[in-house]
């Protein structure tokens, strides 16, 4: 046995017991005629003590003891002199009269502290080492943590565990897929699914109405912060049921975890149209955190005489509450932040709201005191707040305020990671339309079933039909979202025609769904939770990467194992490929 307790385990209780210890050196630390060494494991840290007096040779053997190195002890626990309070183990410390080296290790490349010396791509390529750490190891328990409170949420509402394949045909989803050969049929291809949606509603068809799945999906695309090329759903699916029914369950679940990950009660998830949520906070998954609300300064702002506002189609403010004092090197450092590429705005126009009731404006030449006051009210300012204006087109403008709005409100430290505001998004457009292809594209995916009362609209007005959809956000994130789908076959041979499919391309891809719905299909509706992006949320992170065990860059690459590689030859050839070099 290599151990009788692990390293967060021992306290005064257990003073004067024999105890067995192994783990990793944290430190040591070397003193006149004593030695004391750190030992880690991942339930904490406990103290090791060598002395001359009690044994000359093991101190030695202790001193040549370093960073990393396995090893395990037998001793007694004593009690410390020098208590630490900030310590688990900190009343006690082992007196140790067996020492054995089971692996030595060589210096790492970077400090295993909370807070190390290693930069990101560093310990990538040593990832085994940087989950040593503790802030890595305390995401990946919060990880099974949520993983566990998930299961057994949805168990007790009888939803049933079933796993569904990983190679399966490519469908057109949004995204690209990860194609896999196929050596038994050359030429021939297997994809990654990017969910497993064609099968939990071949599952409601099966007769399986209730169904979940923590599985791992896979999306060919551009990387960042939030997103990885395999990534972790929580899959749901029900049958016989309807919007309502959903968002009642599945608000249940975020109750749930909220409470006993967190220990946050929330009463009840607030719910929101896409239109409001667009004209409110100019973008369908807004954090409700903090207002600053975007407001549409049209009638009191346009037709006065000042051009930019005369020639633009929408003019916004928000209002920032108590930033009023900023200065103009602050003011400077705000219109050169909404002119950056990334929000492509010309230019940001301020009205003060002074703490001694005057207004003071970039534009105070067009628009006089009075003017400004009519401004500030329908924002809704007070005294010391600073409106913020911009115009433009309509969508670029919206989405710049947005943007805005959440850079302030970070400026501000109004989103705190700590305070938890979910909401339910509703009635998304069931379609959009894509200017380079000239066709309707599905805005969430194929299966979406329209407002049963928007049908019609599918024949006279297809961008008016709204989606029977729904978003779940938690702190301006999209963690969720699902919608009712449709069963009906002739519902989604006029949704497949909408979207450009031919009735030989809808037959190629979703031939088998199809034909499913001939053999009795219920109406049937689900959601997909990011698993990874809502961890990151209840860590109080929006950068999921911290807690997946083994992420990979932002070009897609595991640095560890060195991934994607080339393959030899041999393989290739029994895969039938033939890889030719690209021509310029």
């Amino acid at each position: 046995m290599y151990r009788s307790h692990h390293c967060g385990e021992l306290n005064a209780s257990h003073i004067g017991e024999k105890v067995k210890l192994s783990g990793w050196v944290q430190r040591s630390r070397i003193l006149s005629g004593m030695t004391f060494i750190d030992l880690r494991d991942r339930y904490g840290i406990t103290q090791l003590a060598f002395n001359d007096g009690w044994d000359a040779d093991l101190q030695e053997k202790a001193r040549k003891v370093g960073r990393e190195f396995v090893i395990a002890i037998e001793g007694e626990v004593l009690e410390r002199e020098s208590k630490n309070p900030n310590m688990a183990t900190g009343e006690i410390e082992i007196k140790v009269n067996k020492l054995e080296i089971l692996n030595a290790a060589k210096t790492p490349p970077f400090t295993i502290e909370n807070d190390t010396d290693g930069g990101e791509e560093l310990r990538m390529k040593y990832r085994y080492l940087d989950l040593r750490r503790n802030p890595l190891q305390a995401s990946i328990k919060l990880r099974h943590k949520v993983a566990q409170a998930v299961r057994s949420f949805l168990n007790a509402a009888d939803f049933l565990e079933i796993e569904t394949p990983y190679l399966i045909k490519s469908t057109p989803e949004g995204a690209r897929d990860f194609v896999v050969p196929s050596r038994m049929n050359q030429g021939q291809f297997y994809a990654l699914p990017q969910s497993p949606q064609t099968f939990k509603q071949l599952l409601m068809v099966s007769g399986y109405d209730r169904y979940y799945q923590i599985v791992r999906c896979f999306r060919d695309e551009d990387l960042r912060a939030d997103r990885q090329p395999e990534f972790t759903q929580i899959d749901c699916e029900m049958a016989f049921v309807e919007q309502e029914d959903i968002l009642q369950q599945f608000e249940g679940l975020i109750k749930s975890l909220l409470k006993e990950v967190k220990g946050v009660d929330i009463d009840s998830v607030p719910r929101m149209t896409y239109a409001e949520a667009m004209e409110r906070y100019g973008n369908d998954k807004p954090d409700i955190r903090f207002g600053m609300e975007l407001k549409n300064l049209n009638d009191l702002a346009k037709e006065k005489g000042f051009v930019v506002f005369d020639q633009a189609e929408v003019v916004l403010g928000i209002s920032v509450p108590g930033a009023s004092g900023y200065s103009r090197k602050q003011l400077d450092a705000l219109t050169k932040w909404v002119q950056r590429p990334q929000i492509g705005m010309q230019g940001l126009i301020y009205s003060k709201y002074n703490e001694d009731c005057t207004f003071k404006s970039s534009v105070d030449k067009f628009f006089n005191e009075e003017a400004q006051a009519e401004w500030h009210k329908a924002a809704g300012s007070e005294a010391g707040d600073l409106l913020l204006i911009l115009a433009g087109s309509e969508n670029k403008t919206r989405k710049a305020m947005s943007e805005l709005r959440l850079y302030m409100g970070e400026e501000l430290g109004l989103r705190n990671p700590d305070e938890y505001a979910p909401l339910w998004v509703l009635d998304f457009p069931l379609l959009e339309w894509d200017e380079e292809s000239e066709r309707y594209h599905a805005m969430h995916h194929p299966f979406t079933s329209p407002k049963p009362e928007d049908i019609a609209l599918l024949d006279t007005d297809p961008g008016k039909v709204r989606a029977n959809a729904y978003d779940m956000v938690l702190n301006g994130n999209e963690i969720g979202g699902g919608s009712i789908r449709i069963h009906d076959r002739k519902v989604q041979s006029r949704m497949f025609e909408m979207l450009g499919f031919s009735d030989e391309e809808a037959k190629a891809q979703f031939g088998f769904l199809m034909d499913a719905f001939e053999y009795g299909a219920p109406p049937h509706g689900g959601i997909a939770f990011g698993f990874d992006r809502l961890v990151a949320l209840l860590g109080g992170s929006e950068t999921i990467r911290d807690f997946i065990a083994f992420p990979k860059n932002n070009a897609g690459r595991d640095l560890m194992i060195n991934s994607p590689a080339s393959i030899d030859t041999l393989q290739l050839t029994e895969l039938g490929i033939d890889l030719r070099p690209q021509l310029d």
